[in-house]
């Protein structure tokens, strides 16, 4: 080995790395790949030196490193010798019966079900029309909320307590969910979270055990869906009537119902209060839980909205769920989740245990945001430019597409969706559409029931009137 050795080191004397760096990490490597065996005995810093032409100086360096590092045992006067148990080579570390599988991880069921599942949608390159979910970070006020980011930063020294849900959002967003939402709650019941589907997240692992039956709308949101079968429950598709869920009396009673009744998620229609007091009693008489997703129920265009079911509910049996994302822009996405507040001390531990934790400097940005007034000017601002692109975009498609699209026009939000003859395939239709530079979602991805039910999904929010018109245009010559 004394000879052997030096023809296993290739030391670039031209190489960015030190001489040093070079011969410690080939050592290193020769010897978890089993290349230099366990007592076998080095050659001295002296004839290793000589045989590599390096100075002695180096290849002490390098040795003493790696004993340092516990790879070589080296004493004065005798040569470093390769310690036991150091070899990373499965061949030599495995019995023979185990060789076979041993570069093999094997996932859990939950993860090899990602494979199979279809949310949530990825759009690669730049947004495009018609992609939904998105607002138009165009029309943001970038310079108000970076004086906020700004001052936040210069803050964060002088804070003194540092609770994981920031005092002042909670309580400058309690005062507008109040006033717009109808929201029933003290600022404490409100957690901010990284995003609005770690929300729902949280609130599936802290309320369902495994077998348990969840609700979803369908077609619906397919976050919820992946959210509770994470979860352990067994999720029942509820389809829809033209008030939404069709609430009726299964076999299985939930323990938990996921609902978005401003804004049914993907049809848009609004559920009337007579439907939101059938399921709060229902769920009542249940003993059930609601999850009231208010994704984009700051935007209503025809009339005032209706209250929210949290604010309706005789029991603290709905948590409600929103996010910035849609009022703002997709880059602050933090959700909310507004909890009963016999159960603040437990879903805030349960926040901590689950990593579900966000920038207190973006939260108390984002509470100035709020209190300045400039969030509030920004949604009433949107609110008339989004109810003119929605106006631009069902005149577009009926001039595009005409009888081969049915639009059901929703009163409030930021996506539309569009119903095709039940013969089309919208799956590939959409694909084509992609293929010519139109985002849009299929329907049927989004029906967890048996249905014939076929359609596209479409976004108006983030698009201008030029960028409508065209995009209608290719679609409208892809289903003539």
């Amino acid at each position: 080995m004394d000879e052997l050795l030096p023809g296993m080191l290739h030391l670039a004397r031209d190489g960015g790395e030190t001489l040093t760096r070079q011969l410690t990490d080939q050592l290193r490597g020769l010897i978890t790949g089993g290349h230099l065996a366990p007592g076998q005995r080095l050659p001295s810093s002296r004839q290793l030196a000589k045989s590599l032409a390096l100075s002695r100086n180096t290849v002490t360096f390098a040795i003493e490193q790696l004993a340092a590092e516990g790879y070589l045992s080296s004493s004065a006067g005798r040569r470093p010798i390769v310690v036991e148990g150091l070899s990373l080579d499965r061949r030599k570390a495995l019995p023979r019966s185990n060789r076979a599988g041993g570069g093999r991880i094997e996932l859990s069921s939950w993860a090899r079900s990602l494979q199979r599942a279809n949310w949530p949608p990825v759009h690669d390159g730049r947004p495009r029309p018609f992609q939904p979910g998105l607002a138009d970070e165009r029309e943001f006020p970038h310079d108000a909320w970076s004086c906020c980011l700004r001052r936040a930063a210069r803050n964060a020294p002088l804070r003194r307590d540092r609770p994981i849900n920031h005092p002042p959002l909670q309580e400058a967003l309690l005062r507008h969910l109040v006033v717009h939402r109808g929201i029933k709650a003290t600022p404490g019941q409100i957690l901010i979270v990284p995003t609005a589907q770690a929300g729902l997240t949280l609130v599936a692992n802290a309320l369902l055990e495994r077998g348990d039956h969840a609700w979803i709308e369908s077609p619906g949101y397919g976050g919820a869906n992946v959210a509770l079968a994470a979860a352990g429950a067994t999720v029942s598709a509820i389809p829809l009537d033209a008030q939404g869920m069709a609430i009726a009396a299964p076999e299985d009673t939930p323990r938990l119902i996921f609902v978005t009744p401003s804004h049914q998620y993907p049809t848009g229609r609004l559920m009337p209060i007579g439907r939101r007091l059938e399921l709060l009693r229902y769920a009542e008489a249940a003993s059930a839980c609601i999850i009231e997703d208010d994704y984009d129920g700051e935007f209503h265009y025809e009339a005032r909205p209706v209250a929210a079911l949290q604010g309706l509910a005789p029991s603290p049996r709905v948590f409600y769920l929103g996010t910035f994302s849609k009022a703002t822009y997709a880059d602050i996405r933090f959700g909310y989740v507004v909890v009963p507040e016999a159960h603040i001390e437990t879903f805030e531990r349960a926040q901590r245990h689950m990593g579900m934790l966000t920038s207190i400097t973006m939260q108390d940005a984002l509470a100035e945001f709020i209190t300045s007034g400039a969030y509030l000017g920004h949604i009433r601002r949107m609110t008339r430019l989004y109810k003119g692109r929605r106006d631009r975009m069902l005149q577009a498609l009926a001039a595009e597409a005409g009888d081969r699209l049915a639009i059901e026009v929703p009163a409030g939000g930021m996506q539309l969706l569009a119903r095709c003859h039940p013969h089309t395939d919208d799956q590939k239709l959409s694909a084509r559409l992609d293929e010519a530079g139109v985002v849009s979602r299929p329907l049927s991805s989004m029906l967890y029931h048996r249905s014939g039910e076929q359609g596209l999904f479409l976004g108006f929010a983030a698009w201008n009137e030029k960028e409508i018109d065209q995009a209608a245009r290719i679609l409208g010559r892809i289903v003539r």
